[in-house]
């Protein structure tokens, strides 16, 4: 559920009367999401996205987050454009928490991504990445290397509760990166969380990018790193090298990667899958069960990390 902040009418009709978006006719809580308060609206102009910012995004990130969805809109990258208010700005608070009213994107996310869907993702991806070139602001990744030694510091413990050894597992896995993770590699704007339910499709056209609220400052093929363990990756935890092949080609198209990126490759899946296990894994370890967060099993990710160790060349990706 990613409704953990309830709205009032009263209180909505009161906060959209700083829009020029009409009268409320109708809204709901949208149930899909792990970070946020989402809302459905139907007003007089039209429908929107109200989104109430919830403990782990930080108001001070916001200028950031929703002045980069009108850089790329107006680079001709299809995404949801925040409306502003009456008085210029592009958050206001709702209910406690900030909040801001987006526009409405056409399509649906794809729960089996084909080849066809992983191809337009990679030429997407490339695409967000030249657009935001000479975006004017910067946040640095705060959820990088030191990130995941925070919350590996508070999942240490008691990581062998989801299977015997991890901890020494993971251990190593840091120790690795603390030698051989990159410096230099080109870097810029990233989405840094592109999964499927934040791409929307209209049959097999992608219609649009969604759920800006990670994004940051950091390398390139990181991000590309990220869609294949989001994107390539089937149920029974194999790696599909013909979608991870299509969506590499389709972002080399557009932004090819340099032979120090290619060769990044794998330890940057490594990472990334390490990445998203551990968010994983702490919310599994920390939050009671019942509690409105949306928990996930960090197994699937813990299958992946293992993946990308016994990776020896970027070409088992399907980088010709």
């Amino acid at each position: 559920m990613a409704v953990y902040t309830d709205v009032s009418e009263g209180e909505l009709e009161s906060f959209l009367r700083e829009y020029p978006v009409g009268r409320l006719l109708s809204y709901k809580g949208i149930a899909e999401g792990s970070e946020n308060s989402n809302f459905l609206l139907h007003t007089s102009e039209g429908p929107f996205i109200l989104t109430l910012y919830e403990k782990r995004v930080h108001t001070e990130d916001l200028p950031f987050f929703l002045g980069l969805m009108h850089h790329l809109a107006e680079k001709g990258i299809s995404c949801p454009l925040p409306v502003e208010r009456r008085d210029g700005a592009l958050f206001g608070t709702l209910a406690g928490r900030p909040a801001a009213l987006i526009t409405f994107l056409e399509g649906m996310w794809m729960r089996r991504p084909s080849v066809v869907h992983c191809r337009e993702v990679g030429r997407a991806l490339a695409e967000l990445h030249v657009a935001g070139q000479d975006f004017p602001l910067s946040r640095p990744n705060a959820l990088a290397i030191d990130g995941w030694r925070k919350l590996w510091a508070g999942s240490h413990e008691r990581a062998d509760e989801v299977e015997k050894g991890l901890a020494t597992e993971v251990d190593q896995d840091f120790a690795l990166f603390a030698r051989e993770w990159p410096t230099d590699l080109p870097s810029g704007v990233i989405h840094a969380d592109l999964f499927p339910d934040n791409v929307f499709f209209l049959g097999d056209r992608l219609s649009g990018l969604i759920d800006f609220y990670f994004a940051c400052n950091d390398f390139y093929a990181y991000d590309v790193a990220t869609c294949l363990n989001a994107w390539c990756f089937e149920k029974d935890f194999s790696f599909n090298l013909t979608k991870g092949r299509a969506l590499l080609a389709a972002y080399q198209e557009v932004r090819p990667l340099s032979e120090a990126e290619k060769e990044a490759l794998p330890l940057l899946a490594r990472g990334s899958a390490l990445r998203f296990m551990l968010t994983r894994l702490y919310d599994w370890l920390t939050i009671p069960d019942g509690a409105l967060v949306q928990k996930r099993d960090p197994m699937e990710y813990i299958r992946r990390l293992r993946f990308h160790r016994a990776v020896r060349s970027p070409s088992e990706y399907g980088l010709a």
